[in-house]
């Protein structure tokens, strides 16, 4: 049986704090001694020196290729048929009905499944293959095709949620019901803050887009302790909110209100064990230390005029996909662990041209420059980049088919998405669908696989960072999930 990862011991005995409060050398000693045997515990272990949470994890379970994940998340499903998986049988067979033989009997929304004709649309979008690796991508791609052979596209992914709101939080969470952690709750548990003032789980939503609601719980901590759960930064004067004091209060006095409420919740803990309480402690600390480090995160004054004109010109608009792009960027040089951008509006139910075309026109070249930015940087070979959605969308039409505006239901069987750096195969294109674009043909990569491989990279075996809860250990990929290793490097 392979040795886990588990939170349940954090409920035995005294916590560690009320351990300390009464050890003979107190803090002092502590600090001392994280000062130390921090760096000869990542000389020996590979935890990296420089965290000051460190997770439960002694140790990685292998040697990382990734230090760092940035996920650019598309919510609402993009049209892998308009996008990445070209599909040109789909155009000679344009108009006529979906094969009973290529359906199989699967079940369809709510939205198309009573329709009395499903008719095959092809994309009236045109493909060509870029790069050394030949990869094929659409002219709604033109920035992404640029970086062809820094990208392993995957054709194959596949997952069993048929509706937005199971299918984001499957994705996010390893479960398509609510109250599970998120991805990068399981990777401040499990590995700690690699940074001392800023969060080690950021997200970050485009500002002013429509599409289905995204809700805090898709970066939340679930079962564990809330301290994991992922910061939002907003545009604005105030990317955190409640961070900055109130009118009349300054750095100062704040700061000696800091001081006067941890000694009352030192006293505290010297009598109780309270997790929720060391939780808002360490809170507390962070939001102090944020106070300074944000505005230096957020403040692109220092980019130089060629970087802010790689990421396009919406990076000059607070909260626009490019601008989060940018600051994703500058979050990962500052040591924060996972970043999330979520990017709502895919969802083209109708009208899909003219949707999918702007959605492409906002994301395309932002996308595209992260890769590029981290490369020029060195920074690619340890920064993981992954660009998915929730699921893909059906190779028919939903509604009227009339030759020029129409759109695409949701399609859990089959969609697309791509990955870069941090110890991916650059260049490389993986599993294969049918020629009607409806099933997977070959290589079929299932959502907990793709967790499963995240987790690999990052030095971590999915099936031992586990944390007990109600009788059972649970983990980010369930009791699912393969390392996909023919993607990797």
């Amino acid at each position: 049986m392979k040795q886990t990862c588990t939170g349940y011991e954090s409920n035995l005995g005294m916590s560690r704090r009320g351990w300390l409060s009464r050890f003979g050398m107190g803090l002092g000693g502590w600090a001392l001694s994280d000062m130390l045997g921090g760096r000869l515990l990542a000389r020996t272990t590979g935890v990296d020196e420089n965290s000051k949470s460190r997770g439960v994890m002694k140790a990685l379970h292998h040697p990382a290729k990734a230090k760092r994940v940035i996920f650019l998340f598309q919510s609402g499903g993009p049209s892998q048929i308009d996008l990445l998986d070209y599909k040109p049988h789909l155009n000679k067979v344009q108009g006529e009905q979906l094969p009973d033989s290529i359906r199989k009997g699967q079940r369809l929304t709510g939205m198309s499944g009573n329709q009395s004709s499903l008719p095959l649309v092809g994309s009236p979008f045109k493909f060509q293959q870029h790069g050394q690796s030949g990869q094929w991508f659409s002219e709604l791609l033109p920035y992404t095709a640029k970086i062809a052979d820094e990208m392993c596209v995957v054709k194959s992914m596949y997952t069993e949620a048929i509706n937005h709101g199971p299918g984001v939080t499957f994705m996010q969470t390893g479960s398509q019901f609510s109250g599970r952690p998120s991805m990068g709750a399981w990777l401040d548990y499990g590995l700690g803050s690699a940074n001392e003032n800023l969060p080690s789980f950021v997200v970050m939503v485009t500002k002013s887009k429509g599409g289905q609601p995204l809700v805090s719980r898709l970066w939340g901590s679930g079962f564990l302790p809330a301290r994991h759960q992922g910061v939002r930064f907003r545009s604005g004067k105030d990317p955190v909110l409640y961070l900055n004091n109130p009118g009349g209060i300054n750095p100062s006095s704040r700061h000696r209100m800091l001081d006067a409420l941890q000694q009352l919740h030192q006293l505290q803990l010297t009598d109780k064990v309270d997790p929720q309480l060391e939780t808002r402690i360490a809170q507390y600390e962070l939001a102090f230390k944020m106070q300074s480090s944000i505005p230096d995160v957020v403040d692109v004054s220092s980019e130089s005029k060629e970087t802010l004109e790689l990421y396009g010109p919406d990076v000059a608009k607070p909260g626009s996909f490019a601008a989060n792009c940018l600051l994703a960027r500058r979050l990962a040089e500052r040591g924060v662990r996972f970043i999330q951008l979520y990017h709502p509006g895919w969802d083209q139910h109708g009208g899909l041209p003219g949707g999918l075309g702007t959605q492409c026109r906002e994301t395309d070249q932002p996308s595209a420059a992260l890769v590029q930015d981290l490369k020029r940087r060195g920074m690619l070979e340890d920064t993981l980049v992954v660009w998915a959605g929730e699921f893909g969308r059906t190779n028919y039409c939903q509604g009227v088919f009339n030759g020029n505006n129409f759109g695409r239901d949701h399609h859990p069987r089959c969609y697309s998405m791509w990955m870069a750096g941090g110890g991916i195969k650059p260049g490389f294109s993986y599993g294969e669908t049918d020629e009607y674009g409806y099933n997977v043909a070959k290589n079929g990569v299932h959502v907990h696989d793709l967790q499963a491989t995240l987790l690999h990279l990052l030095g971590i075996d999915h099936e031992r960072l586990t944390y007990r809860h109600q009788g059972r250990r649970y983990r980010l990929t369930d009791v699912h999930g393969h390392v996909v290793e023919p993607i990797l490097a």
